[in-house]
């Protein structure tokens, strides 16, 4: 049964990376041991190479969304970098993006459809909430063009995407849709015709757009 981890039901959503990154990190570990039934050493040699890259990009680091977010994105190249040579490349992208994806994809699924049914306006809700992540769980190290922001639309496309900039310079920018598919967790939440909305993102930087269009519109 799936739980609030991320406090997303109660219409008061403000992002908390330390947790919510730890959460993330935990679950990720875990769950990729458990897809690749890799041995407790290989796992901890992946946290060992994660610390080391940590330590190797902290110039990256220019506030704290950024300290979160590089801790986050290099999990996953230590993963490819420590795993890459034992397990083929395309069982270790898919992998790494279940286990990147699925533990809390429930989680964030029921708890933003909990917090669209609670919301007098999801609409409103919904754009209420990215504007909050763009600002504590982003931050500069994202570029944000707002192209519409009004009653009837919320058009925002992400110009620079801080997670595909580093995994880029370590040659995996292959990794960087494993991390576009975490969002389909709440994408699928959203209901047209109950919410009265609709969402777009056709493309992504990950998928080789410019950008990646995060578009809400009103639909009555």
């Amino acid at each position: 049964m799936p739980t609030d981890s991320f406090s997303l039901a109660d219409g008061a959503y403000r992002p908390d990376p330390e947790s919510e990154i730890t959460l993330l990190l935990d679950g990720f570990f875990a769950h990729l041991a458990a897809g690749l039934a890799l041995s407790p050493a290989t796992v901890e040699l992946i946290k060992a190479r994660h610390s080391a890259l940590e330590a190797g990009d902290r110039y990256l680091v220019t506030d704290e969304p950024s300290r979160h977010n590089l801790r986050l994105t290099l999990a996953l190249v230590a993963a490819h970098e420590v795993l890459r040579s034992s397990v083929p490349r395309d069982e270790l992208l898919a992998a790494i993006e279940v286990a990147f994806v699925e533990p809390f994809a429930e989680d964030v699924r029921a708890g933003t459809r909990a917090m669209l049914d609670a919301a007098p306006d999801p609409f409103t809700a919904m754009v209420e909430m990215s504007k909050n992540r763009e600002e504590h769980a982003f931050g500069p190290t994202f570029t944000f063009d707002r192209t519409a922001d009004d009653d009837r639309r919320y058009l925002l496309d992400v110009r620079k995407c801080f997670y595909h900039d580093v995994l880029a310079s370590h040659g995996v920018a292959e990794l960087t849709p494993a991390m576009c598919a975490f969002d389909a967790s709440w994408i699928d939440a959203i209901d047209e015709e109950r919410d009265g909305f609709r969402f777009d993102r056709p493309t992504t930087i990950g998928f080789g757009g410019d950008h990646c269009p995060f578009h809400f519109r009103r639909t009555r």
